[in-house]
């Protein structure tokens, strides 16, 4: 069915007229030194935002003002670069008001989800195999700028903005992902924000809908000819669908705040723009790590065990960034100085006082877990030291600082033409783990204090110094572009554990080369294949091995006005594949943040996208789009693992949480003043640890298959009023085990909204 669909949308001629795109860039321009996502991140300071939901290419761009300041790829035009290259545009984010970033990105081939907590507040995502958990493995930012709240020290991401206030999502994979650190085994991910508008905007987005759910989103906006401001805030919640034995709220609410400054100038020969970011975000939810038997699953996927009762996350996020850009000419220097601080707590059961939640649950009819699983459940109360509940605080302080400049010329050398881009950046950062452990009793479906002394079960500080260069030339000779790139990291890293006074120091230096080919063989159709080498670095004051691997991609891109057609093989090659035990992964308390290397591994498969926009002369259009991922693992040496995702592995296995089969498919109609829209995405089975052959149902998650719809109203120019059907078919599947038991998708769930406009 999928590729009868993509071969409907590549035969399929719309006209030359222009039409509403389907929510990726899309340039029928010729690639004349175009730096990727200036044409859709919102004009410059004085000029209109591009996207607003109508298509303009890159060539339609203004080309007398200098570029926004958030720019992601160098070289040329998106469906010209010689990589695989997604840009997720406003008008698709906002056909279906998603707030799980899990669901937005499932649109764009190549990207793994494993969802944990229903809503997304701490996303696991993976690009091309690459192990989701935590998302870890990715290169995430924020226009530009890294976000993590410890991108070197702590790569597990539990920190990521909220995906609704976000204008735009690229996605980088393939060579063009040597520009970006310190990850590059998968790729690049960035979350380009509102721009400061050209005029005055105003705008709000009011909604409620079941289980409490919430959203009041703001932001207003002025600027003239020198000079502009932006202010954006957003609280989300909810109530929580998850039922807790004996009563409790367990939801969620989040706040974030984003202000924006600018101010243009000119210094002789030069243009410059000054811009000052800040931004703030809390979050407190009633979140655990414990999930349910299966049995129980079956029974009732939204139960929650009452022994999470008090299981509580929060944290404070205050961020500040000042960019200055110089346009001369040409020549583009950009400079960010940048600075993170997070902190959180998170307050939850870690275990049982004679053995692991994982392991009650895993197999909860021994005699033995019968009792604890009683336990848990607050039917059994606790009768010594052996049932008692383990309730552990795990409060950390994360800095993230640095300084990065970019510059971006474009020239031409006889019949060669080049579009650069050269980076540098200095990084800090910091983790202080200070982690607690308390003991309770269950009495009568309550937690009481054991009485027993707060014991710390780790307290430490790892800090990282990097410093990272890379270059990507974009040479043009006629319909062939070769886009050569190359980066390099130094990092040097120190851990002090607190308890023993030790401290570790370790050192690790990474080239990392990249090549890409494209060649336009008819203006709609072009050819494109490179390799580059991926690279993740070890974990803080440990001797283990990076990770490194030799990535290939090859494939076909067709592309004209509103429409295209791609097709991308890859096959990644590591010599040496890591991983990092994280408590979501579950593992043991004494082997957090362990690295474990686990030799060779072969990850392979396919990406095939298409999109196509068509409008009829009554005034109808409809959108349409397809992304299919069919992914291979095989992991070519024996070995005996600590991670629990892997154990004990031999030759043949299969990588854990790595769907065989992705497919997200979305259309939609606009008529008149109404608009729908829905989106159905399947996720197939997934191992849960490493293994090959026939898996049993207890080795594997069932598969997802969800529909979210979208029907809009707008009553008038500046009012619109809307209602989501979220899981539209109340799918109630187990995404996960990890780390205590089984996890469920969201239940359906209606919202409605208005948004109003200025």
């Amino acid at each position: 069915m999928l590729v009868g669909f993509v071969v409907l949308l590549a035969a399929f001629d719309g006209g030359e007229e222009p039409v509403e795109d389907a929510g990726v860039v899309i340039d029928a321009g010729e690639p004349d030194h175009v730096f990727i996502g200036e044409a859709d991140a919102g004009g410059p300071l004085g000029a209109p935002a591009v996207d607003g939901g109508q298509a303009i290419g890159v060539a339609d761009a203004p080309k007398a003002e200098p570029p926004p300041l958030n720019t992601v790829v160098v070289g040329t035009s998106e469906e010209r670069t010689a990589g695989s290259i997604h840009t997720i545009k406003s008008s698709r984010l906002q056909r279906f008001e998603l707030d799980d970033p899990n669901a937005v990105l499932q649109a764009v081939p190549g990207v793994y989800t494993r969802g944990e907590d229903g809503y997304g507040l701490r996303p696991n995502i993976g690009l091309r195999g690459a192990n989701a958990d935590r998302s870890k493995k990715v290169t995430l930012m924020e226009d530009g700028v890294l976000f993590g709240p410890a991108p070197y020290s702590a790569p597990a991401a539990y920190y990521f903005p909220l995906i609704t206030r976000m204008e735009s999502v690229r996605i980088v994979k393939g060579p063009a992902a040597v520009l970006y650190g310190p990850s590059t085994v998968g790729g690049a991910i960035d979350l380009v924000t509102r721009d400061i508008p050209g005029g005055t905007m105003a705008g709000a987005d009011l909604a409620y809908g079941q289980y409490d759910y919430g959203k009041l989103h703001g932001w207003f906006g002025s600027s003239n000819d020198t000079s502009g401001f932006l202010v954006e805030a957003i609280h989300l919640r909810s109530g929580g669908f998850k039922q807790l034995d004996g009563g409790g709220d367990t939801g969620f609410g989040r706040t974030e705040v984003m202000a924006k400054a600018r101010h243009r100038f000119e210094l002789g020969p030069t243009k410059n723009v000054l811009q000052l970011k800040l931004g703030f975000a809390s979050e407190a939810s009633n979140e655990t790590y414990l999930g349910l038997t299966d049995a129980d699953f079956r029974e009732n996927p939204l139960r929650r065990y009452v022994a999470s009762q008090n299981d509580h996350m929060s944290y404070h996020r205050e961020s500040a960034s000042l960019t200055h850009r110089l346009d001369a000419g040409p020549v583009t220097l950009t400079t960010t100085a940048y600075g993170n601080f997070h902190s959180r707590v998170w307050r939850r059961l870690d275990g049982l006082g004679g053995t692991l939640p994982q392991s009650v649950l895993a197999n909860p009819m021994s005699p033995r877990n019968a009792v604890y699983l009683g336990v848990l459940k607050g039917e059994v109360d606790s009768s010594s030291s052996l049932d008692q509940l383990l309730i552990a605080t795990n409060d950390r302080r994360f800095i993230s600082t640095g300084v990065q400049s970019a510059l971006r010329a474009a020239f031409d050398t006889g019949p060669l033409k080049h579009a650069i881009e050269v980076q540098a950046r200095y990084h800090y950062d910091r983790a202080h783990r200070h982690h607690t452990g308390d003991r309770f009793d269950m009495r009568s479906g309550q937690l009481v204090s054991a009485g027993t002394p707060t014991t710390q079960t780790l307290h430490n500080i790892d800090d990282t110094s990097a410093w990272a260069f890379a270059a990507l030339d974009a040479v043009s000779w006629g319909p062939v572009t070769v886009t050569p790139g190359l980066r390099f990291e130094a990092i040097r890293t120190r851990t002090q554990n607190l308890l023993t006074d030790a401290v570790s120091r370790t050192g690790t230096n990474a080239l990392l080369p990249g090549v890409g080919a494209h060649w336009q063989i008819v203006p709609q159709l072009g050819v494109l294949a490179g390799v580059y080498r991926g690279f993740t670095a070890p974990a803080p004051g440990q001797t283990a091995q990076p990770e490194y691997s030799v990535n290939y991609e090859a494939g076909a891109r067709w592309a004209r006005r509103q429409e295209r057609l791609e097709v991308m093989g890859f096959f990644n090659d590591y010599s040496n594949l890591t991983s990092l035990c994280t408590a979501s992964s579950g593992c043991l308390p004494s082997m957090l943040d362990q690295q474990f290397n686990n030799g060779r591994a072969h990850i392979y498969g396919l990406e095939v996208y298409g999109e196509k926009t068509i409008r009829f002369s009554n005034g109808i259009s409809v959108p349409l789009s397809a992304a299919y991922t069919y992914t291979q693992t095989e992991l070519l040496d024996a070995f005996a693992s600590a991670d629990p995702q892997l154990g004990d592995v031999e030759p043949g296995d299969e990588l854990p949480y790595v769907p065989r089969h992705l497919v997200n498919l979305s259309a939609g109609i606009d008529v008149w003043r109404v608009s729908a829209h829905a989106q159905l995405s399947f996720i197939d089975r997934m191992r849960e640890v490493a293994g090959q052959g026939e898996a049993t149902d207890a080795e594997l998650t069932d598969a997802q298959l969800t529909l979210d719809v979208h029907v809009g109203f707008r009553v008038f120019d500046w009012l619109r009023i809307y209602g989501d059907a979220r899981n539209l078919t109340d799918t109630r599947a187990i995404v996960a085990r990890r780390p205590f038991g089984a996890r469920p998708t969201a239940p359906r769930t209606f919202i409605v909204g208005v948004k109003l406009d200025y």
